[in-house]
């Protein structure tokens, strides 16, 4: 722990070494993603072993419509970490303390609002992205059902960025994983005992995510200090709201696009049959693991970035930015390298049919082999976010991943209508991206270290 100016004490994110917190930091965070994404799989291997393919499909194929409705507020929620991490750094308790009930107010609201539009516009949404016939209600009523428990899910993010811009991951995975070891017990108990396969997994994922945003909720109100929250003071501070939408809509806008492009992948994909919706559902469950473990590494850039910034600490910020990625880049070449090794007997976990487990190898080879361009795109992404630009990235982004897959799937696929030539646009958009996003790099360091000798 380290004392700032108004007495403020927090983590010694800005003081010592780096690379021995960073690694505190983003291994519980991986952590978490991953056992979410274990409990997640929990839920596809459960009705794909016990209620057949087209459950497996109806379960595994909406993760990227989901995205796309809730991402502007997950972005919202990257904006309080970064706004909170800012202020911790400048040692503002106030603008501290207003900051986390904006951010709790927020959860709840946009909760509730994804609720009821996600609920009535379900089925809708599964025609537009042309899911198959023989899913399509079965993905309707785990929609229906996944999106009355929005509210718990906006509360454990917004909850989670909180405690993250002091550093604290680890109570984080504590409440995930009390709720995951929930979640597959009544995964088991609805679907093989009670029999009600998609319904089944999608009421045990409501009720395990009430679990654990409850739970972190609690925290919070036990909180000594600028991070205590109090349930009745809970409100919109005009300021910290335009602070956190700044930065938060932008990355929100961003994810949206990319959810949409991936809507649009998706769309593709059924286009090709339930076959290749069940293996591209599969294969995404592993591929998320590494994602989810590159971008924890992304995450503590930002809050290492945001809280260094804040405290004018340019140098600092630049030694974060080299060794988080120098970590990501390693650690996701060794999980792909193992990924791609014993590929075959994961996939087997979700489902045993031979033609689905061929075609989930297809999609990897293009998606799991070259995950390391994604580190670069994820991580320079996210530091130019804690330094407080966020709109910059974001237009990179959408251009050079969303435009290039939009455009990839409307010329190139049609006339080359395979997973193999479909997938192929993963990597080649983030190669084009992560390059643009290092260019813009350099230009805003340039920029920001420029304006500090001036103000000197």
């Amino acid at each position: 722990m380290g004392k700032f100016k108004n007495g403020l004490t927090t983590s010694s994110i800005l003081e010592g070494s780096i690379w021995d917190k960073i690694l505190l930091f983003a291994l519980p965070l991986a952590a978490t993603s991953i056992l979410q994404q274990l409990f997640n799989s929990a839920d596809i291997a459960v009705v794909g072993r016990f209620a057949g393919k087209q459950a497996l499909g109806a379960v595994g194929s909406n993760s990227s419509l989901i995205n796309l409705l809730i991402n502007i507020f997950i972005g919202l929620s990257a904006g309080a970490n970064v706004v909170i991490a800012r202020f911790i750094g400048q040692g503002n308790r106030k603008s501290i303390n207003d900051a986390v009930h904006t951010a709790v107010t927020i959860a709840l609201i946009s909760g509730f609002f994804v609720a009821f539009v996600g609920f009535f516009a379900a089925r809708p949404l599964l025609k537009l992205v042309s899911t198959p016939d023989d899913i399509i209600d079965l993905s309707t009523l785990y929609l229906k059902i996944y999106f009355l428990g929005m509210p718990f899910i906006m509360l454990y993010n917004f909850c989670a960025a909180i405690l993250r811009s002091v550093g604290d991951t680890k109570r984080p995975l504590f409440c995930l994983a009390i709720s995951g070891v929930v979640n597959v017990i009544l995964n088991l108990f609805f679907v093989i005992g009670l029999n009600l396969s998609v319904a089944g997994v999608a009421i045990a994922t409501v009720i395990s995510n009430a679990i654990s945003s409850v739970l972190l909720l609690y925290f919070l109100t036990k909180e000594d200090g600028v991070l205590h929250l109090d349930i009745k003071k809970l409100r919109l501070d005009k300021d910290v709201l335009k602070e956190i939408a700044k930065i938060g809509i932008p990355s929100g806008l961003q994810g949206m696009v990319f959810s949409f492009s991936n809507v649009c992948i998706q769309t593709a994909v059924n286009s090709l049959g339930s076959d290749v919706v069940s293996a591209s559902s599969a294969a995404l469950n592993l591929e998320n693991y590494i994602y989810f473990l590159l971008n924890a590494f992304s995450q503590a850039a930002v809050t290492f970035v945001s809280q260094n910034f804040g405290a004018n600490n340019l140098e600092r910020c630049k030694k974060v930015t080299r060794i988080a990625l120098s970590m990501s880049l390693l650690c996701t070449v060794i999980v792909c390298t193992l990924f791609v090794t014993f590929g075959h007997p994961l996939l087997k976990i979700f489902t045993t049919d031979k033609t689905v487990i061929d075609l989930a190898l297809i999609r990897m080879k293009y998606t799991v082999t070259l995950a390391f361009i994604n580190c670069i795109m994820d991580l320079m992404s996210g530091v130019m976010r804690g330094y407080g630009y966020s709109l910059v990235p974001a237009i990179v982004s959408i251009v050079g991943v969303c435009g290039l897959r939009l455009l990839w799937i409307y010329t190139i696929f049609p006339t080359h209508k395979t997973l193999a030539s479909l997938m192929l646009v993963y990597p080649v958009s983030q190669a084009i991206t992560a390059t643009c996003h290092c260019v813009t790099y350099v230009l805003l360091r340039r920029k920001l270290v420029k304006q500090a000798k001036m103000a000197q």
